[in-house]
């Protein structure tokens, strides 16, 4: 077995359960909550949207709110005035473009506004069962010290990935490299002296 699949095995087995940390119910819930995760970690975005989505619990509902109101809802994960437009925003989109549903497909997500490709893969791989290499921090850096990709940016990580790893769940695996990277190789100081990765990794410092 080459290293990348030792890795997604060894990771498998160590986070059978790992999945998305965001809160939601359907893609318009993940759609609005990953928007939401930028500048700001899912821990927080969780303790927003319980109330966000009961007030406004589809794009019809969103797109009809003032964003004043949105704002109040989301002022905890600070820049709410932003936040609140680019939510209002998306939902009018949604409502003019798709009517009111969130399209299964990227390039449609990503003429989305305040939608870039890490946000449609995140939707993609979590709504839609789409398998999508989602590279955040957590992944970029492990594709990167595990040796699978010297990329500088997170497509070309992307691709690294892809081309190592294509007939493993994409989805999946990126949810068990952040939550590794969560747990164990913290980006400071990576704790390769209790790693269970270290012995495939490159970069183990043991």
């Amino acid at each position: 077995m080459d290293q990348p699949h030792a890795v997604a095995k060894e990771l498998e087995y160590l986070y059978p359960d790992a999945h998305c940390a965001l809160n939601h119910d359907g893609p318009f819930e993940l759609l609005v909550a990953t928007v939401l995760s930028a500048q700001t970690t899912d821990e927080r975005v969780n303790t927003v949207t319980p109330m966000l989505f009961t007030t406004y619990p589809d794009a019809w509902a969103m797109a009809a709110a003032q964003t004043t109101d949105i704002a109040d809802i989301v002022r905890p994960l600070g820049f709410q005035n932003r936040r609140s437009k680019q939510l209002k925003g998306l939902a009018e989109a949604l409502v003019a473009d798709h009517d009111g549903h969130v399209p299964g497909e990227r390039e449609s997500l990503e003429k989305l506004p305040g939608v870039g490709r890490k946000t449609a893969h995140v939707v993609l791989g979590n709504a839609f069962g789409i398998p999508a290499i989602t590279v955040d921090t957590h992944v970029g850096r492990l594709a990167r010290r595990l040796g699978w990709s010297t990329g500088k940016t997170p497509l070309a990580i992307e691709k690294d990935i892809a081309r190592q790893l294509p007939d493993v769940d994409w989805t999946i695996l990126c949810h068990r490299l952040i939550e590794h990277g969560r747990r164990v190789c913290h980006s400071r100081s990576p704790e390769c002296g209790v790693c269970a990765l270290s012995d495939l990794c490159p970069s183990a410092k043991v």
